[in-house]
């Protein structure tokens, strides 16, 4: 199982110098990547913490790549109905140029009522909607790597006879990592995407159940299951060893290290440590000095072949 690790993107320790060391130590350690996440807002007065202060993510990974060589860079993940496919499609290839061909692009629906009516789009038929979106933002790649031009009209989103170049750095396109828990998003990565993210909330004991679905969908829709990339976010945090009440994930560097064992059992190919969901790291009572010096810690311990 390939091991990255995650930037620092929420709370108050998520500045782009930070986000430069933990980027620039993992490729030195050997990290197979490092992600973001998107967030665009919080309801005014809400109480939960977990996302605070969170930066664009396709701008991070922007900044990252100038500062990195080898290591891949990821995002799990950026919602769908928040952007238009021409917009993404022309992003994404962008830096996708930018990083020379090491994005990962992670994608979803969607679940906070606030930023839907933000975005001026209805959470309403969020699945069909994405689905047709992924078939506009292809046929828009496809006509600036080479191909004939795009034309599309669906339902939801429609462009005339156009060509956007350049595509993609790679070919056909980059990886699309599905998110989402619900079966019918799990049927949908293996139908059309590179492979499922998981979400930092899933149960890391039940991910085998998940990647059941999405390979059954995949080898239903005449794709082999073999090829797809299944990743976990591990929602690390690093606490005293020996404790009753141990969730997986949850523990000294030694147990969570086991944890990453199970999970590679189950079926996932690639993890990446996220402390981005630690109140103790993120909250707003945390030592922004103090969560470094952990995460950098932490990002020794995890290193690959360590």
């Amino acid at each position: 199982m390939l091991i990255g690790f995650a930037v620092p993107v929420s709370g108050g320790w998520a500045t782009p110098d930070r986000q430069a060391r933990i980027a620039q130590e993992a490729e030195r350690l050997g990290y197979h990547s490092v992600w973001t996440l998107q967030r665009l807002l919080n309801p005014a007065g809400s109480q939960d913490g977990t996302y605070r202060a969170v930066p664009d993510p396709l701008v991070t990974l922007a900044y990252l790549a100038g500062l990195t060589e080898r290591v891949r860079l990821g995002v799990a993940i950026v919602n769908l109905p928040f952007f238009s496919p021409a917009l993404l499609a022309k992003q994404a290839a962008t830096l996708d140029h930018v990083s020379g061909g090491r994005l990962d692009l992670g994608v979803g629906l969607g679940w906070m009522p606030e930023e839907f009516a933000a975005a001026g789009v209805p959470m309403e038929r969020r699945g069909a909607r994405g689905e047709e979106f992924l078939a506009a933002m292809r046929s828009l790649w496809a006509s600036g790597s080479g191909g004939a031009h795009s034309e599309f009209h669906g339902e939801f989103y429609d462009h005339p006879p156009v060509v956007m170049e350049p595509g993609p750095a790679q070919s056909p396109e980059p990886s699309i990592l599905l998110g989402g828990a619900a079966e019918p998003a799990l049927r949908r990565a293996g139908r059309l995407a590179a492979g499922w993210v998981s979400a930092g909330r899933a149960d890391p004991r039940t991910l085998g159940r998940s990647i059941r679905i999405v390979k059954e969908a995949a080898e239903k829709a005449g794709r082999d299951p073999s090829t797809l990339r299944f990743v976990c976010r591990g929602a690390v945090r690093v606490r005293a060893a020996g404790r009753a009440d141990r969730r997986p994930l949850h523990g000294s560097f030694d147990e969570v290290r086991a944890d990453f064992a199970d999970i590679a059992a189950q079926g996932m190919t690639e993890l990446f440590v996220d402390l981005n969901f630690d109140p103790e790291i993120t909250g707003p009572e945390a030592d922004p000095v103090e969560s470094m010096l952990r995460a950098e810690e932490a990002l020794r311990a995890f290193a690959p072949g360590g």
